[in-house]
């Protein structure tokens, strides 16, 4: 792979932002197929170019090719990873042998594994074991709608190995689609999967009704939270402080397309989780990874206060309202 060579990409996962980056990709000129379980999107995709399950009215770049079989797989020179996060582990289990052995791996997916409380590069290291993978995470302020708009919009790729950063950040960019890189996977990782819970915990605050106080001093804690517990899992703090973390939060926690906001808000209103989850019709990463990150966080003996708040919300069916509450009475301390 060159920085200028026109690659053969395959993009696991036909939700929103799989497909906001097949069409990204195909418009920077590379050969891109979708792989999807869905035949009518699949029709959708090829025949009128639209994806009309999460993102109806909104053209895909003609480029993008939809496919059912994983046979895309073994001509790959790159897969983008947009599988929910839960379900990843078992997509690699079944679809390793249809990798090429030199396919890089980008990670575009944001959240912990439950149970073992994993981030998706230690998923796919043991998933694709022996092996050596080549891979990044791709992580960011992104909203998929606005991509599809060609709104201008930046992102970082994690990738230890620098040269190949280097020539990730040119694959995926476009006039409206700038690509940074950092050496800092871990960082970039548990920035994207831990905002997700604070943007739960921003709409759960507007839907009780509170207001700008209150949401900024949700993100300013809760980037300091996930500082903390990112830094104690091996990730550099000045991470924290770009893309990957103030700058996906930022909008995640205040952005109207946020789905993590949306199931907070929905919450902070009275409705249940079961039957917000139901009617989404697509998947809300900061559910299943505040229950990792809290496990997490106690493994590593890190004060997560707002994450542990959250677990009880959504998980233990706590009332918003009383535990909001229990949060702003806590001990004071030097901040």
């Amino acid at each position: 792979m060159t920085a200028t060579t026109f690659l053969r990409v395959a993009v696991a996962g036909g939700g929103s932002w799989g497909t906001a980056l097949a069409h990204t990709l195909a418009s920077a000129g590379h050969d891109v197929t979708l792989l999807l379980r869905d035949e009518t999107v699949a029709l959708a995709i090829n025949g009128r170019h639209e994806n009309p399950h999460y993102l109806p009215g909104r053209s895909v770049h003609p480029g993008v090719k939809a496919s059912l079989s994983p046979d895309a797989l073994r001509q790959a020179d790159l897969l983008v990873l947009a599988v929910p996060c839960q379900h990843q582990r078992s997509w690699l289990r079944n679809m390793r042998d249809f990798l090429a052995e030199d396919c890089v791996i980008v990670n575009a997916s944001k959240g912990l594994e439950t149970g073992t409380c994993l981030t998706m590069s230690r998923v796919a290291a043991e998933e694709l074991a022996p092996r050596s993978v080549r891979y990044a995470a791709l992580s960011g302020p992104s909203f998929a709608a606005e991509v599809l708009d060609a709104q201008p919009t930046a992102v970082v790729l994690g990738c230890e190995d620098e040269s190949l950063g280097a020539r990730l950040r040119e694959t995926f960019s476009t006039p409206f689609f700038r690509c940074y890189s950092s050496l800092d996977v871990t960082g970039v990782e548990t920035g994207g999967a831990l905002k997700n819970v604070m943007a739960i915990a921003a709409g759960v605050c507007d839907g009780l009704g509170f207001g700008s106080n209150a949401r900024a001093a949700l993100i300013t804690r809760g980037l300091a939270e996930l500082s903390r517990l990112g830094t104690a899992m091996g990730a550099k703090p000045l991470t924290f402080m770009g893309l990957s973390g103030l700058g996906d939060l930022v909008l995640t926690c205040t952005g109207g397309l946020s789905r993590n906001r949306q199931v907070g808000l929905r919450i902070g209103k009275g409705e249940k989780l079961d039957a917000i989850v139901a009617s989404l019709g697509m998947v809300a990463e900061g559910v299943k990874t505040a229950e990792a990150a809290n496990a997490l966080a106690k493994r590593l003996g890190v004060y997560a206060p707002v994450t542990e708040t959250m677990c009880r919300i959504l998980h233990d069916d706590a009332s918003p309202a009383d535990a909001v509450r229990e949060l702003m009475e806590r001990p004071l301390k030097e901040e």
